[in-house]
């Protein structure tokens, strides 16, 4: 993918995220491996706060249909349709990690198509509340 927009992640997030992957299908995480490889890694503390890390509320807009949509990206384990938590593993998940508010990514999707999104805001709450 051409034009892709600058990643910034935290160290803890991009470990634990690893972490997971070592034990995933190599085909469900590629795409998120890939991602990482090209993020710039920063500590936590240092992590801009409309950027999107784990267990951030966000809202993010299709760019085709303009729907906005608003989820919880977390950890496998912790997904859920009902309450809108998207893991991070899931094709969405992986677009989201690491963006900041106003930057569009295109992310291939099921048949082979691709979906330009935008994320719109970013919340730094916790998805237990």
């Amino acid at each position: 993918m051409k034009d892709q927009p600058i990643l910034i992640i935290s160290h803890e997030d991009c470990n634990a995220i690893m972490a997971i992957l070592s034990r995933a299908e190599p085909s469900l995480g590629q795409l998120l491996e890939e991602e990482l490889s090209r993020a710039t890694l920063v500590e936590s503390s240092k992590l801009p706060s409309d950027r999107v890390s784990m267990n951030s509320r966000v809202t993010f807009q299709d760019m085709e249909s303009g729907k906005e949509s608003t989820v919880s990206l977390v950890f496998p384990h912790e997904a859920s349709a009902e309450k809108n938590y998207i893991s991070v593993l899931a094709p969405i998940g992986s677009a989201l990690i690491g963006l900041c508010v106003g930057q569009e990514i295109k992310w291939p999707v099921p048949g082979g198509k691709s979906r330009l999104v935008k994320v719109v805001a970013v919340s730094k709450t916790s998805h237990h509340e």
